[in-house]
């Protein structure tokens, strides 16, 4: 699936501006590709208002947001990335979204979902896929498993909901 964020980013601007607020953006100026006034950067972010009055030829698109406009008179044209795109926000109450890290989904063919394995983390997996090993690496150890466990479970097999009065 695409990312969510350049989606969210274009209905919370729209919407920002239909509520007659100011559109700000967060940016994380370490990211590679952004191009911002790096005078302007503090702790590693810039903060940007994104308002018509603002900037001209605003386009945010599924890759980046890009626009032009003036920093201490001199004209810019600005590029954020879609992954450095931190929150975009009303400047007179805050009301927004902080975007945060969007999970990396594994593609059922096997490439991404190898490399997350590798790291020591959970994964997602098609249930046609699933096999006993893998399941045994998602639960939890057998010590722990044996205190928290109701006596009756059934070790393996198909999970089951039962109906408790």
């Amino acid at each position: 699936m695409l990312t969510s964020r350049p989606y969210l980013a274009r209905a919370l601007y729209e919407w920002l501006l239909d509520n007659e607020q100011t559109p700000y953006i967060v940016v994380d100026a370490g990211k590679p590709d952004v191009k911002v006034p790096q005078q302007f950067v503090q702790n590693g972010q810039i903060v940007l208002n994104i308002a018509p009055a603002a900037v001209r030829d605003l386009m945010i698109d599924n890759a980046a947001v890009t626009f032009g406009a003036r920093f201490s008179g001199q004209p810019m044209q600005v590029v954020v990335p879609m992954d450095a795109l931190i929150a975009i926000y009303a400047r007179e109450n805050g009301v927004g979204m902080v975007f945060g890290q969007e999970p990396v989904m594994p593609n059922f063919s096997g490439g991404e979902e190898e490399e997350l394995e590798e790291e020591g983390r959970p994964t997602l997996e098609s249930v046609e896929n699933r096999s006993e090993n893998t399941s045994s690496k998602l639960s939890e150890p057998a010590d722990e498993k044996k205190s928290d466990e109701a006596p009756n479970r059934p070790e393996k097999g198909k999970p089951s909901l039962r109906i408790v009065k």
